[in-house]
């Protein structure tokens, strides 16, 4: 082999070497955009899920509760002091069970509810023609006195605006012994400021005895079916706001209300025609 076939081979060597390395170089590239795709994709799901979570149950939140968020008997060293408010009562250690009222009670009717709490008075409307079944168990269990000495248990103030409440033991309770399923919940998501509204787990047939009050126009996740709005507070929202200000406990923008509310008993009268 002349030298020149030599050094012309040793080109040809070079150049598959250089090609193969080329080669390999966009592969590798590739492999980093699809990586790059990926953890994006990772992020939204997560995101999403979050925020599916800071909205649910009776036990961890879709529109529900956050994890440990009773209220207290007592100022802590992080409440807040509220103008307007009486220390809360001590959280009941159990509820009386009772079961599923039938939803033509309430069908077609509408209802007045005054909340009264330690911080005064909340009224509410109660929709029994969009919302039958929601009304009749929130009806029944107020004039069981089963919200007295109730907690509102949750707050957020951040991305959604919800005062949560309905479980006497603050969040940790397992119900009023029945759940049902979801009524006249909205399908953009949308919660006008002063809508009352059910929580419930991921399971749509976990609505029961938790419900929230939005202080402020909130978007909700759709998955699952929504919230079932049963209500709107007609009286008593600078309440809400005034708990809402003095934000979560601890500092967070989900948790515990810094200023403890409990409602200390639900009148309920029928609005006749």
């Amino acid at each position: 082999m002349t030298r020149e076939q030599e050094r012309a081979r040793a080109r040809r060597r070079a150049q598959k070497f250089d090609a193969k390395l080329a080669q390999k170089e966009r592969e590798a590239a590739r492999n980093r955009q699809a990586g790059v795709v990926v953890v994006a994709v990772l992020v939204v799901v997560a995101a999403f899920v979050f925020l599916s979570l800071r909205l649910g149950k009776q036990a961890t939140p879709i529109a529900g509760q956050s994890p440990s968020a009773s209220a207290t008997s007592s100022a802590s060293p992080t409440s807040a002091s509220v103008a307007g408010c009486t220390p809360a009562p001590a959280t009941p250690k159990a509820v009386k069970t009772q079961g599923l009222p039938a939803k033509s009670t309430a069908a077609g009717k509408t209802f007045t509810a005054v909340l009264t709490t330690n911080c005064g008075d909340i009224t509410i409307r109660l929709d029994g023609a969009k919302a039958p079944q929601t009304v009749a168990s929130f009806v029944s269990l107020a004039r069981s006195g089963y919200f007295a000495a109730s907690p509102c248990h949750r707050l957020t103030t951040q991305g959604i605006y919800v005062l949560q409440c309905g479980d006497p033991m603050g969040g940790t309770g397992t119900g009023p012994g029945y759940s049902y399923g979801i009524e006249n919940a909205p399908k953009t998501g949308k919660y006008p400021a002063g809508t009352v509204a059910m929580a419930r787990t991921s399971d749509p047939n976990s609505n029961a005895d938790q419900f929230f009050l939005v202080y402020k126009d909130s978007e909700l996740p759709t998955a699952g079916g929504g919230y079932s709005i049963f209500g709107t507070v007609t009286g008593g929202m600078d309440i809400v706001e005034k708990i809402a200000a003095a934000g979560v406990a601890g500092g967070s923008g989900d948790g515990p209300p810094a200023a403890p509310i409990s409602i200390l008993k639900v009148a309920v009268t029928e609005k006749k025609a």
